[in-house]
């Protein structure tokens, strides 16, 4: 079996550790992110990767960085590895360490590249309402996501699915994906295809993206914002002054809408005069009703101004909102 270097922090990357451990692979040594500070204590916390890593016996190592480092890269020269595997490291590696392992140094990347290149490839994919996306496996270059391809597998999204879903289903498939690579270059069978020039970026999330523009966005981009950043930041608004996030919406038609609630039949012609962000109705048992641009959105998790994420029926029961209230 290869002699492995593993690269990797969250739980997506323990996946494919734990995978390559469970395959027999030899595990020389694992890197991952220093420990970061947490909680109202700001106490140091491990890396999903680490604690799997100390629970296995394996060698940890956890450099600020890599890049002059010379120390690192002299560790790596000295464990010699037959592949570097990266899954989510966060850490750029220079070409000094590129360049050690006799193989290569093979990443697992959470879309099908060229498309959504950097560092948020799966958030992206969902809060651009794509239907499909992926895994992709490639040898790493000094650029950022550019390297070769070696395999590829296309994965469904589906219509409600959140970042923490659709990311814990590709984290299963980057695994098993991995070793199938492995495999593949272990037999010498491993494809090499360039990826060329045509494509696009999934650049680092931005708190201010986060924030609901009533007026310009559609119900569904509304909705696939919201599924995108869940769970990392949801999105946001502001009633009354004070701020309020979402975490799970629903679209409604107008027609839908009109179909439930009998008694706006004949008002449909007035729709489009209403301000987006107005909410139109408040159903004790279903949830708030938001007029969106085109359609209307139903809010049904959400967080008040120094509170919990809750559902909706639990929030109204606290909080009081009425009728022609706006959010902005």
């Amino acid at each position: 079996m290869l002699n492995i270097v593993f690269m990797g922090t969250p739980d997506f990357a323990k996946e494919s550790l734990e995978m390559l451990y469970n395959e027999g692979y030899n595990i020389l040594g694992v890197f991952t992110a220093p420990d970061k500070p947490k909680g109202r204590g700001l106490n140091l916390i491990p890396s999903p990767v680490k604690e799997y890593s100390q629970e296995k016996k394996f060698a940890i190592y956890q450099p600020e960085k890599l890049r002059n480092n010379t120390e690192m890269i002299e560790k790596i020269k000295e464990l010699n590895p037959d592949v570097i595997c990266v899954v989510a490291y966060g850490i750029i590696l220079p070409k000094e360490i590129l360049d050690i392992a006799s193989l290569g140094c093979v990443n697992v990347h959470g879309s099908l590249l060229p498309k959504y290149r950097g560092s948020s490839p799966i958030q992206y994919a969902i809060i651009n309402g794509d239907k499909t996306t992926g895994i992709t496996t490639m040898y790493m270059d000094e650029g950022m996501d550019t390297g070769d391809i070696i395999l590829k597998e296309e994965v469904e999204i589906f219509d409600d699915e959140t970042t923490g879903e659709l990311w814990n289903r590709l984290s299963s498939v980057g695994a098993k994906l991995l070793v199938e690579t492995l495999e593949q270059i272990e037999k010498g069978t491993a494809p090499r295809i360039e990826q060329g020039k045509d494509f696009t970026l999934a650049p680092m999330l931005d708190k201010e993206m986060s924030k609901i523009d009533w007026e310009e966005k559609t119900a569904k981009e509304i909705s696939d914002l919201t599924r995108g950043l869940n769970p990392i930041m949801g999105t946001y608004s502001f009633l009354n002054g004070k701020k309020i996030k979402f975490w799970k919406l629903q679209v409604v038609t107008v027609k839908e809408f009109l179909e439930k609630y009998k008694e706006f039949e004949g008002y449909e012609y007035r729709f489009d005069s209403i301000d987006s962000g107005t909410i139109l109705y408040i159903d004790m048992k279903e949830g708030i009703y938001v007029k969106a641009k085109d359609e209307i959105i139903k809010i049904l998790e959400i967080q008040a101004e120094n509170s919990k994420q809750m559902n909706i029926l639990d929030f109204l029961r606290g909080n009081k909102i009425e009728v022609v209230d706006r959010f902005e």
